[in-house]
C-alpha cells in the first residue's frame, strides 16, 4: 500500500522503497549567484499577504516556505524538487481541464467518430476511475492525481459521443449507469476495502495500458489518425512524463509509478504516429474518394468544328450547275 511523502521525508535520511531522500545543497558557482542576486527581495517575500503565504505553506509546507520563499535559498535540493513537483502537478490539473475538450469539438463538428477508438475510451475510462479512488481513499496530495478526475469527466462525454456517432445510441445510457454504480462501489469502503481496491488498482494500470493499444491498432489499420486531437495526444505525452517526476517525488507508491511509465512509453507511439500520419487520409477518406463516378462531359452550347461531330456522308461528286 502506498502513502504520502511528507515534509518529514524530504528530510529523512532513510532511504524509501524505490527512491533516497537526502539533503544535497546545491553548491554550484551558478546556484550561488542566483540566491545573492535574490536576497534583495527579501524584503517582499517577509511582507507578503497572509493568504498568499498559507497558501504557500499549504503547498511546500512550512519548512520548504521557510528555505525557498522566506530566506530566499534556492541551493536546498529537496525543497527546490517538492516546489518544483507541486508546480508541475498544479501546472498538469490546470491543462487537464481543457486537454480533452478539442477532441470533443472535433467529434461534434464533424459527427463522426473515424480513428477514435470506443474500446481504448472505455478502458481508459475503467482505469481513471479505479485510480481515482484508490489516490482518494489513500489521502494523497490532489497536486498528484486531480487530473484524473478531469480527464474521466471528459472520457465520459467522448465514450457516450462515439456511441451515438457510431449508430449505438441505445449504449450510451447503458454506460453511464455502469458508471454510476461504479463510483458508489468503489469509493465506499462499506461495500469495498482497501485491499481489495489495492488489487483493482494493479489491475486499473493494465487497463491504463491496454487502453492504448486499441487506439494504436486503430490508426495502424485506417492509416490515418481521423478525428483523434494532435493537442490531446501531445498534451498526454508531456502530462505522463511530468507525472512520472511528481510521483517519485510525492508518493511512495510502486503502482502508481509503474503505470505512469507505462503509459508514457505508449504515449511516445501514439504521438511518433500522430506525427508519421500527420497528412495522411485515413483508408475510409480513401475509400469515399475512389467512389466518386467521374462525370461525363458537359455537351457544348456553342458551334465548333472541333466539337460538332462529323457528318457521316461522304463528300459529293455531282456537279453543280
Amino acid at each position: 500500500m502506498g502513502r504520502i511523502l511528507n515534509n518529514a521525508d524530504v528530510y529523512d535520511s532513510k532511504p524509501h522503497s524505490f527512491l533516497s531522500w537526502r539533503v544535497v545543497p546545491i553548491s554550484l558557482p551558478g546556484m550561488e549567484a542566483l540566491r545573492s542576486a535574490l536576497q534583495p527581495l527579501r524584503p517582499l517575500t517577509h511582507n507578503l499577504p497572509a493568504p498568499i503565504r498559507d497558501l504557500g505553506v499549504s503547498i511546500i509546507g512550512e519548512t520548504c516556505y521557510q528555505r525557498l520563499l522566506l530566506d530566499l535559498d534556492p541551493t536546498d535540493s529537496a525543497c527546490l524538487k517538492l516546489a518544483i513537483s507541486k508546480g508541475l502537478g498544479i501546472g498538469i490539473i490546470g491543462a487537464s481541464s481543457i486537454v480533452k475538450v478539442p477532441q470533443i469539438i472535433k467529434l461534434v463538428n464533424s459527427k463522426s467518430a473515424s480513428g477514435v477508438s470506443f474500446l481504448s475510451y472505455l478502458l481508459e475510462t475503467t482505469s481513471y476511475l479505479i485510480t481515482l479512488a484508490y489516490n482518494v481513499r489513500n489521502g494523497f496530495p490532489f497536486s498528484t492525481y486531480g487530473e484524473t478526475a478531469l480527464i474521466l469527466g471528459q472520457n465520459i462525454i467522448i465514450t457516450v459521443l462515439v456511441l451515438n456517432y457510431s449508430g449505438r445510441a441505445s449504449m450510451a445510457a447503458l454506460l453511464v449507469a455502469a458508471l454510476a454504480a461504479s463510483v458508489v462501489t468503489l469509493f465506499s469502503s462499506n461495500m469495498l476495502d482497501m485491499q481489495a481496491l489495492g488489487y483493482l488498482q494493479a489491475g486499473a494500470g493494465v487497463l491504463g495500458v491496454a487502453s492504448k493499444i486499441p487506439q494504436i491498432a486503430a490508426i495502424f489499420q485506417e492509416g490515418g489518425t481521423g478525428q483523434l486531437s494532435a493537442f490531446t495526444v501531445f498534451n498526454y505525452l508531456a502530462g505522463s512524463l511530468s507525472r512520472i517526476f511528481t510521483t517519485l517525488q510525492e508518493v511512495d507508491d510502486q503502482l502508481i509509478l509503474y503505470g505512469f511509465i507505462a503509459g508514457f512509453t505508449l504515449n511516445c507511439v501514439l504521438a511518433v504516429q500522430m506525427v508519421y500520419y500527420w497528412n495522411a487520409p485515413s483508408a475510409k477518406a480513401k475509400g469515399k474518394m475512389k467512389e466518386v463516378p467521374l462525370s461525363a462531359p458537359a455537351p457544348s452550347s456553342g458551334v465548333s468544328s472541333s466539337a460538332s461531330p462529323r457528318s457521316s456522308k461522304g463528300p459529293t461528286t455531282r456537279r453543280r450547275g
